[in-house]
């Protein structure tokens, strides 16, 4: 019996496999109930892998989940998925700004769109309505330690107030173009 100890990769599980405790129902149940999801949860709770779960099913990898509840429950559609996930160094406002764009660069690559605003606000804007338009299908948002920025500067509460400040404006670009999204985590 392997047992995934700090692996964060649903398909790794599978096809390595790891033990997995079939939390798919639940899964099924928030795509099928809800478009915005918000988990709170502490460290080392598996919401990474959460997170990672939801990004097969929204890939359309219909075969990583033979055997498990959602298996024969949904429909695996394929959707554009925009991944962010706030790993990296953020104890100054340049720095977070940065590593957005990077992230919004690589979704872009891996979408095979192309943005032109410079801005990381803009730039998220212009992903959301880009790959909807490429793909004819509403986005998927999936967001990975959404408050890491925050969270890295908590001894220094103006450059925690400044991430913060600026992750909201980020993140107000998702309900500016709800529209063009399908599901938020």
């Amino acid at each position: 019996m392997k047992l995934p100890i700090g692996i964060q990769t649903f398909r790794e599980i599978i096809e390595e496999d790891y033990v997995y405790v079939d939390k798919t129902k639940y899964a099924l149940d928030i795509l099928q109930n809800y478009k915005y999801v918000f988990l709170s949860r502490p460290r080392r709770f598996g919401k990474s892998l959460f997170l990672d779960t939801l990004y097969e099913i929204f890939s359309g990898n219909k075969e990583l989940f033979k055997g498990l509840y959602i298996y024969e429950n949904y429909d695996f559609q394929k959707y554009p998925i925009i991944k962010i996930s706030w790993a990296g160094d953020f104890k100054t406002l340049e720095s977070t700004k940065q590593r957005a764009l990077e992230i919004f660069e690589n979704n872009q690559k891996r979408l095979n769109i192309e943005c032109k605003r410079k801005s990381p606000q803009g730039c998220f804007e212009e992903l959301i309505q880009n790959a909807y338009e490429k793909y004819q299908k509403k986005v998927v948002i999936l967001i990975d330690e959404y408050d890491k920025p925050i969270l890295d500067n908590l001894d220094n509460v103006d450059k925690a107030l400044d991430n913060r400040d600026f992750l909201r404006s980020l993140y107000v670009q998702i309900k500016e173009n709800d529209r063009y999204v399908k599901f938020a985590f």
